[in-house]
């Protein structure tokens, strides 16, 4: 790429307000090879591999903020510029999965951190990584990326400065995506919910309980947002509805007030009638029914099919097979959210730096083509198909062997399926356990005055389709 620093600005006359916006287009931008877009754990853990490397980059982070979904921001529905919230935090969150799994490479979470911590507490954590690793000075605040296009061998980024208009132009080597999962709302499809006279909310939108004091909320959902939030209003509600058809087994002793219910039927005016012919009546809906993949700035040239919970095809999850060029670091679930995305941020900076080769194009697709047809033939949904589960472990081992990254410790999937059977023994408790490494394989689980000494070998081997953690 020549060092040279063009720019092109074109006046465009805005009827509607009068004035005229900008359109810059820069044939560099202080020469950076890698664009990382978003500000979030997957942004900043890139930024810091990248800059371990000494490779230049920039970050395009639509927001004034970093820190993605994990900073708390009261506001719902779209910012001062129109643009929708990114994030989902609400007031009351705790982590559903203890420290040592949320941990983020080279940089301990502090040991006086509560095993389960708030979004705020862990939220202090990241602003502290970033500090520590001086990131923030690569990232450009408010430039949201509406566009990203495959031409003459390089990624072409178009992105607007919200406060000013002004729309730029650059191009680069790399683009990593690195947007994460957890903002644009899926919402179910129910009959007559038109006619329905209460408020209905997704999950996204939902920030404290204190406003659904003494009324009647339904939630849908049993993700882990939906028992966390059905839970989270029980304190205050009169009565909550909640209405999933999980055939997991919850051993929590629910609130009087808490009521499951079978899938929503349909919607009238007032209430809902259920697929068991029961009918409630209803003040407030909140679903907590997921999110799709947003990835609406690519276009045809990117080489991927992208549908609501799938983009195919991906090399390990990561690595686009038809444009390798363009990476995404984020789309895993049931997993170690957060450091699943580290790992897959030391990937991807692996292989920019050119520390290891990936196979052909045809040997990536065969392994991508098998894990497409497992899915077919064993009748599983496709929404399911970015699910680690209990093949996290393996997923980390063919990421580290591959590119050399250090491997995440096998003692982390490990506490995580500990975790998940202890949601199900109860809701309200597990986060009274504390979890402490003794090496790669053992740890410590306590809880009050008992101490757990935990084997090498796991007893619990969850499958796709009982695995609750995030």
């Amino acid at each position: 790429m020549p060092l040279t620093f063009n720019i092109i600005i074109v006046c465009l006359f805005c009827v509607n307000i009068g004035i005229a916006n900008v359109y810059v287009i820069e044939s560099s931008l202080q020469n950076p090879r890698v664009c990382i877009v978003g500000a979030g754990l997957g942004g900043i853990t890139t930024a810091k591999s990248l800059k371990e490397k000494g490779i230049s980059f920039t970050i395009l982070e639509s927001s004034a903020f970093f820190g993605g979904i994990w900073r708390y921001e009261p506001k719902v529905g779209n910012d001062e510029y129109g643009v929708p919230i990114h994030s989902s935090m609400y007031k009351h969150l705790r982590t559903n999965l203890p420290k040592p799994t949320m941990q983020l490479n080279g940089f301990p979470v502090p040991e006086d951190m509560r095993s389960y911590p708030t979004w705020d507490v862990y939220y202090n954590y990241v602003k502290e990584y970033v500090q520590h690793f001086d990131i923030e000075k690569y990232i450009r605040y408010s430039h949201y990326v509406h566009a990203i296009t495959r031409a003459n061998d390089s990624w072409k980024v178009k992105h607007k400065h919200l406060p000013t208009g002004n729309e730029y132009e650059h191009e680069f080597e790399y683009v990593i995506l690195a947007t994460g999962h957890f903002s644009k709302p899926q919402y179910p499809n129910i009959p007559g919910e038109h006619l329905f006279k209460g408020k209905i909310i997704h999950s996204h939108n939902y920030r404290e309980p204190e406003p659904y004091t003494d009324r009647r909320v339904l939630t849908v959902g049993s993700g882990p947002s939906g028992m966390d939030i059905s839970i989270d209003l029980a304190y205050f509600a009169k009565t909550v509805f909640h209405s999933h058809h999980s055939d997991l087994k919850h051993r929590t002793p629910f609130p009087k007030n808490y009521i499951q219910k079978p899938d929503i039927k349909e919607f009238d005016e007032k209430g809902v009638t259920f697929v068991d012919g029961s009918y409630e009546q209803i003040d407030h809906v909140v679903y907590c029914t997921g999110y799709e993949f947003d990835f609406s700035y690519l276009d045809e040239t990117s080489g991927l099919e992208i549908r609501p919970k799938t983009v195919m095809p991906l090399y390990k999850l990561i690595v686009n097979i038809n444009e390798p060029t363009l990476l995404i670091v984020g789309l895993i679930e049931k997993a170690c959210i957060a450091v699943g995305i580290d790992a897959q941020a030391r990937y991807s900076a692996a292989l920019v730096a050119g520390d290891f080769e990936l196979p052909s194009k045809e040997e990536m697709l065969k392994e991508w083509q098998q894990r497409y047809d497992y899915f077919k033939e064993n009748g599983f949904s496709f929404s399911r198909f970015h699910f680690l589960a209990e093949k996290e472990d393996d997923y980390y081992k063919e990421l580290s062997q591959e590119s050399g990254i250090d491997r995440v410790p096998s003692v982390v999937t490990k506490i995580r399926l500990i975790d998940t059977h202890a949601k199900l023994e109860n809701l309200y408790t597990y986060r009274s356990y504390e979890y402490k490494v003794i090496d790669d394989n053992t740890f410590l689980r306590i809880f009050e005055n008992d101490v757990k000494y935990v084997e090498q070998e796991n007893p619990f081997h969850n499958k796709y389709t009982n695995d609750t953690s995030n």
